[in-house]
This record gives C-alpha cells, sequence and structure tokens, in this order.
C-alpha cells in the first residue's frame, strides 16, 4: 500500500518552484506603450543621484512613465528601441547625466516588462544585451575627481539592470537567452557586492534585485540551475541567509529553494555550504514570508534524498516544522504538513516522534480548512503517519475519522486518494474499528464517487482489511452497540454488519441480536436512502446465506423462538431477491 501512495504523491504545491515575480501583475491599464514625453517627465524624479527608489518600485512604481494602451505596436517599439540606444551610450560612462539617462532606461524597460505581452517587443529590441552591460559599473574613470567621489547613481543602474532582466526572464523562452549575453557572472558578482555605513539600504537593494533575477532564470531549468552552481553562486546565497535586511534573506532563500529544485548536485552543495543551521532558525522566525522561503527550501533539499533527509532530522528541524503547523501564514502550513509527509517516510521512529511532539491535532484541524491544498497536505501527512498502529489510534482518538471521511466527497483526486489512504491506515487498528463503523464509515466508503483507480483500489482494500476485523472483540463490542446504541448507530452498525460480518455469524448478528428488524425498520423508512441501504443489505445476506451449503447453514437444534426469528429471516431474504428479480438459490430459502 506504501507503494501505491508513492504512486499517487500529492500535487507538490506550485511554488516549490515557482518564480519570484518581483513585482505585482500590473494593472490592466498599464500596457503596450510608453510616450516619449512621460518618460522625459520622469527623468526629474529619477535624476536625484544617490537616492533609493526601491520602495517606490514596490509600491507600484511611483515617479514612473505612465503606459497607455492605446499606442500602437511601432511606437512601443520605438521607444523600447529609444531607452536601448540610451543604455548602449551611456554603458561606459560615469557622467552624472549619462547615469541618470541609464537608471531611468532601465526603470523606464522594467516597467513596460510587467505586462508579459509586451516583453517580446523589449526582447525583439535588443534590450538583453544592453541591460546585461549595465549589470557592471562602468570601468571608465570618472572624468573629474569630484565626480569620481561622488560615483553617481552607483548601485542604482545595476539595480534597474537586474530587475529588468528578472522581469524578462519571467518567460522560459527568455531565459536562455539572458544567460547566453552573460547575465549570471555580473549577477554572481552584485550578490558578493560590499557595503559600508552611508550606502547599505541601496546595496542591499541591488543584492536582492540580483538574487530575484537569478530564481526567475532558474525557474525549472536544469541547466541553468547547473550553470548558477558552476558560477559559484550557491556560496553567496546561502551567506546572504544571514543577512540583516528581511528583504535579502527572503530573496535568497527564494533562490536556494528554486536552485534545489530537482537539482541533486545543488542540494548537496547547499548542504556542504552549510545552510542547514541558519534555515532552521529563519523557520522559528515571526516573519511569515521569512519562515515560507525556509521550510519552502527543506522542502525541496529532502524531496528524494533520504540522505539530506536524515542531516535536516539531525540539524533540529522537527519541531519548528511542527510549530509551522499552527503558522498565521497558510502557505506555510501547507508546506510544514507536506514536508512533515516526507519525514514520515523516513523510518517509524520518526512516524512515532512527529505524534509525539503535537503533530496530530494541528493537523486534524487543517483537514477542515477552506484551502484545498492545506486539506490535501494534511491528509498526506496523516496517512504517511497513520502506517504506525500508535498513530493510528491518535488520529482517531483525537477525532480524525469524521474529517477524513468528508474529503472522500472532495472533487479534487489526490485530496480523495490522501484521505482514503489515511483512512486505510486507521482501518488498520483494532480499538478504533468500531468507532469507524460507528460514524458510518462503512456507508461513506461504499457510496463514495472516487476519480481515480488508485482511490478506488484502495478504498476496497480498506473495506477488506474492517470486514477481516470484525470478530472477536471487535465483533462483541458492535453487537453491544446495535442492542444499546443511539438509533443512528444501531442502524449503522447493522448495514455495516450486513456487508462485512462472516456468513458464519450473520445468525448470531441478525436473528440473537434483532439486526433483521433494524434492517427491516429501514425498508419502511419514509427516507428513500434508508429503503435503498436496507434493501442492498438485505440482498448481500440472501447472496451470503445462497453461498453457504446445507450442511454449514444447519444450525443447532433450535428453540421454538429462534425458530420463528429464523423463518423470518429467509422469509425476508426471499422476498428481497424476488424484488431484485433474482433468483436465489434453493440454499437460500430452504
Amino acid at each position: 500500500m506504501e507503494a501505491e501512495q508513492q504512486k499517487q504523491q500529492p500535487q507538490r504545491p506550485r511554488r516549490k518552484g515557482l518564480k519570484r515575480k518581483l513585482e505585482d501583475e500590473a494593472s490592466a491599464a498599464v500596457a503596450a506603450a510608453a510616450t516619449s514625453a512621460a518618460a522625459s517627465a520622469a527623468a526629474a524624479s529619477l535624476g536625484s543621484a544617490g537616492a533609493d527608489d526601491d520602495n517606490e518600485e514596490e509600491d507600484g512604481s511611483a515617479g514612473t512613465p505612465e503606459i497607455c494602451c492605446r499606442h500602437s505596436h511601432a511606437a512601443l517599439a520605438r521607444e523600447v528601441r529609444a531607452q536601448v540606444d540610451a543604455l548602449v551610450r551611456c554603458a561606459s560612462s560615469w557622467r552624472h547625466a549619462d547615469r541618470a539617462a541609464a537608471k531611468r532606461a532601465t526603470h523606464v524597460l522594467a516597467e513596460l516588462a510587467k505586462n508579459e505581452e509586451v516583453v517580446n517587443v523589449i526582447v525583439e529590441g535588443g534590450a538583453v544585451a544592453a541591460l546585461v552591460c549595465h549589470l557592471e559599473e562602468p570601468a571608465v574613470a570618472a572624468p573629474t575627481q569630484e565626480e569620481q567621489q561622488l560615483r553617481p547613481f552607483e548601485h542604482e543602474v545595476e539595480k534597474g539592470a537586474a530587475f529588468a532582466l528578472g522581469l524578462l526572464a519571467v518567460k522560459p523562452e527568455h531565459q536562455q537567452l539572458v544567460v547566453d549575453a552573460g547575465a549570471l557572472p555580473p549577477l554572481v558578482k552584485l550578490l558578493k557586492r560590499q557595503k559600508n555605513t552611508t550606502n547599505s539600504r541601496v546595496v542591499n537593494s541591488v543584492i536582492k534585485r540580483a538574487a530575484d533575477a537569478i530564481t526567475n532564470l532558474a525557474h525549472e531549468n536544469s541547466n541553468i540551475k547547473t550553470s548558477v552552481r558552476m558560477e559559484g553562486g550557491i556560496p553567496p546565497l546561502v551567506q546572504l541567509l544571514e543577512s540583516q535586511d528581511l528583504k535579502v534573506q527572503r530573496a535568497a532563500a527564494g533562490a536556494l529553494r528554486t536552485l534545489a529544485f530537482k537539482n541533486d548536485e545543488n542540494k548537496t552543495q547547499i548542504v556542504q555550504c552549510n545552510a542547514l543551521p541558519t534555515l532552521i532558525l529563519m523557520l522559528r522566525s515571526e516573519d511569515a514570508a521569512i519562515h515560507y522561503e525556509a521550510v519552502g527550501v527543506i522542502g525541496n533539499l529532502v524531496h528524494s534524498s533520504p540522505k539530506i533527509k536524515k542531516e535536516v532530522l539531525n540539524a533540529g528541524a522537527l519541531q519548528p516544522v511542527i510549530g509551522l503547523l499552527s503558522s498565521c501564514c497558510t502557505e506555510s502550513q501547507r508546506e510544514a504538513a507536506l514536508l512533515l509527509g516526507q519525514f514520515a517516510s523516513a523510518d517509524s521512529d520518526c512516524k512515532v516522534h512527529i505524534v509525539q511532539r503535537g503533530a496530530v491535532c494541528p493537523l486534524i484541524e487543517m483537514l477542515q480548512s477552506a484551502d484545498v491544498q492545506l486539506r490535501e497536505m494534511s491528509a498526506f501527512a496523516l496517512g504517511r503517519l497513520a502506517q504506525d498502529t500508535h498513530n493510528q489510534a491518535g488520529i482517531a482518538y483525537n477525532g480524525g475519522l469524521v474529517p477524513l471521511l468528508k474529503l472522500l466527497d472532495s472533487e479534487n483526486g489526490s485530496l480523495q486518494h490522501n484521505a482514503a489512504f489515511a483512512l486505510y491506515g486507521v482501518a488498520d487498528n483494532e480499538d478504533y474499528v468500531s468507532d469507524f463503523i460507528k460514524v458510518g464509515g462503512v456507508q461513506k466508503l461504499q457510496d463514495g464517487e472516487f476519480i481515480v483507480q488508485a482511490t478506488k483500489d484502495c478504498v476496497a482494500k480498506t473495506l477488506k482489511r474492517l470486514e477481516e476485523k470484525i470478530n472477536g472483540r471487535v465483533l462483541k463490542h458492535l453487537l453491544y452497540l446495535m442492542r444499546v446504541g443511539e438509533k443512528s448507530v444501531q442502524r449503522r452498525v447493522a448495514l455495516a454488519l450486513a456487508h462485512l460480518c462472516a456468513p458464519e455469524d450473520q445468525s448470531s448478528v441478525f436473528i440473537d441480536n434483532n439486526g433483521l428488524d433494524l434492517l427491516l425498520d429501514l425498508l419502511i423508512s419514509m427516507s428513500s436512502k434508508h429503503q435503498q441501504d436496507g434493501s442492498a443489505a438485505l440482498y448481500k445476506l440472501a447472496n451470503k446465506a445462497a453461498a453457504l451449503s446445507p450442511m454449514d447453514a444447519a444450525p443447532p437444534s433450535p428453540t421454538p423462538q429462534a425458530c420463528k426469528r429464523i423463518i423470518k429471516f429467509k422469509f425476508t431474504l426471499y422476498y428481497v431477491c424476488c424484488l431484485s428479480s433474482i433468483c436465489c438459490s434453493p440454499t437460500c430459502c430452504e
């Protein structure tokens, strides 16, 4: 069954390898082209030396040229060409006016690139090579000693170029184009840029943009992930996890997350660079964005890597990951649940430790979340944990049965399967078979409409497992519930036993303990569902009785009262068979 679960792995959250968008999508009105007049008007707001406009970019690009969707494709191409020409013209100059023009050009191109429909026009206009040139400072010295000391717009042009290239790389077809233009070496170099007391803010900003650009370039591109490692990009990213700037921390973790996704060599180097202690500290951060990125990196590191999984556990990740199940951030909760499911597959001891450290209750709460992926990941984790006998009892005892059964109604195939697999595990515990039946679990399994074949197979095996458990003390407990339980519980038990009890126990269950009366009551119920369930249960009994040989079916010398019940029982079976237009075996109604 574990092998089946491996085949039906839940879909990993898209964010596991997702690109950093760098900025929110530009609004629909911010579309096709920028007017030259607006670009010129923006020059004044962009011209102050040393200003850091990172916050303006984050807030929707205040002070940037307004883009008008009415402009034609040709006008857009002319505007792009004008900005590219400005970048080429200023590439080797430290003059204040040239640096201001270069900053303005990178900013305009970045604004345009926020609209993915415009990205192709920007690339076709030659922007990639021009932007790559500005990832590095001009090699030529400033013309005067004063300007050389001021170094106008130091770091800001590079930041703008990295930002624009990151946006262009959102399209997969442009990733290799940017790399082929030579972007990786200067981007890695930007990660190492030194700061002092006067420029720390702007340097942190350019480092963040460089990390974001690397994230977008490497997204779902194994060759570029490898190239980043070959260019020496992983060690500085690991060092940046300890940055005092939270945005830099987050960007570095996001880049490492992408680089670690499905790349074993990158995973190994990240661990060798001693990233685990810092990542585990980040798991305890009160900043949701920080612990979300950290748990994502760790999740990608341990995925399909038992050796790293063991190292992560030995480094002390388990308790902070369990703590994230109660995070205010839904995405962090989802990542933590997925990671616990991966930890639980390591060995039996780990399964027990996860439960002992308090994971079960928050996971069960997550089963009732409005977020589908959160329900899916929590069911996945519980399914893995339910492969241990004591954990099965813990899941049932803490109220996991009902929410798991409800998830069988989901229209999400992966969610359905994860819930079914968890129920398969819980059904293995004899102490809670009665509870499983008491809450209507058997009817839920029988009535469910399951999307994938693996789920249907899992449900069939769960019913078979329950059937095998209904004997001895389990059967005695069920008979007790059928006598003294609430009416609804009595009916559920009778229905379940009609389908699952052994043929040799039918007489004891349905004659000696009045199970037949409960089923007959369903036939005269006002509820069509009750009538249907009762008829199906009686028909199942008829088939079982028909399968018995006359010798097997022969009871010991019955009392007169028992004789009446047997006659009533067989008459009912005969009646049900007639209703079903199916002829019973002669032994059924003898």
